[in-house]
């Protein structure tokens, strides 16, 4: 039987099998999808977390501290700031106390002041204010008519009998033009036929005041105490007929302050009281009244 299959049958066998594995050889092999899905993944981690290390990196980098020659080191992280507290203003002062109406007291402490400041115990003593000097002061529940009506009951029989130029009868004293204006319009329902004038420096110069003065005469005067101290001191407004001196005391501006929360407007009425108020006062021919 061996010799029957011939001498080349093993060559034909070994020829096949050389075959067969090179053709196994050459095909592909065949990866299974899972595993593929599963390669793709820990790529995408492995390419994340690479990200992740080289912007710890640079965070860490950037946070380190910068050699400077001569100098301390010094970090690029922003130093805290501390926190400054806001100081309390007149405004903020005023407005969280409740108004209360103006006294003599009020007056004669902040005169009291200024006399300390700029005289002498003997000249103190005479431009004293005395209770006397005063006469009613609003408690808060008049108008500026009422309270005028209330201070001067027969002002028609005063006016009609005022025959005096460049002399008012009334000087209301106020701490701004504006004011001036509006406090003139709240005298429509007391003047009657008086003569009200505006003595304040807004658009007026004091010669056209003075000449506005001397024409003709004027019942009442309103306006601003350092105009109206330029005027008693250049004698084109004279006190002879004057009897009520009424300062706007309890009203408040935007900022709400008063007439003495303003060191100007309270120095020229200091300067307008120790002109010739005081002695006129003194000789009970003129009251101040605090509006």
């Amino acid at each position: 039987m061996g010799d029957d299959l011939g001498d080349e049958w093993w060559q034909h066998d070994d020829v096949s099998e050389g075959e067969e594995v090179e053709e196994k050889k050459s095909q592909p092999i065949k990866e299974h999808p899972e595993s593929t899905q599963n390669k793709a993944e820990k790529r995408k981690k492995l390419t994340e977390k690479n990200i992740t290390a080289k912007k710890k990196k640079t965070l860490e980098e950037v946070s380190k501290p910068l050699p400077r020659l001569g100098f301390q080191t010094e970090t690029l992280t922003e130093p805290t700031r501390k926190r400054k507290r806001k100081k309390k203003t007149i405004t903020d002062v005023l407005a969280a106390s409740e108004p209360k109406p103006g006294c003599p007291l009020d007056l004669q402490d902040f005169f009291t002041q200024y006399l300390a400041d700029n005289f002498s115990v003997i000249e103190r003593e005479e431009l004293k204010l005395d209770d006397s000097f005063f006469t009613t002061c609003n408690d808060l529940t008049h108008s500026l008519s009422s309270y005028l009506k209330e201070i001067c009951p027969k002002w028609t029989k005063v006016q009609k009998q005022h025959t005096e130029k460049s002399s008012a009868v009334m000087l209301i004293v106020c701490s701004s033009a504006l004011r001036a204006i509006d406090l003139i319009k709240q005298l429509t329902s007391f003047k009657g036929e008086a003569k009200v004038v505006k003595l304040f420096a807004k658009h007026i110069k004091i010669e056209e005041q003075i000449k506005l003065l001397q024409k003709g005469v004027l019942h009442i005067g309103v306006g601003t105490p350092a105009r109206i101290s330029d005027l008693i001191h250049k004698d084109g407004l004279k006190l002879q007929a004057l009897r009520f001196l009424v300062l706007d005391w309890n009203w408040r501006d935007q900022k709400r302050r008063s007439l003495m929360d303003i060191p100007e407007i309270k120095r020229d009425i200091c300067k307008l009281l120790q002109s010739e108020i005081i002695n006129k006062c003194k000789a009970d021919k003129i009251k101040i009244g605090l509006f």
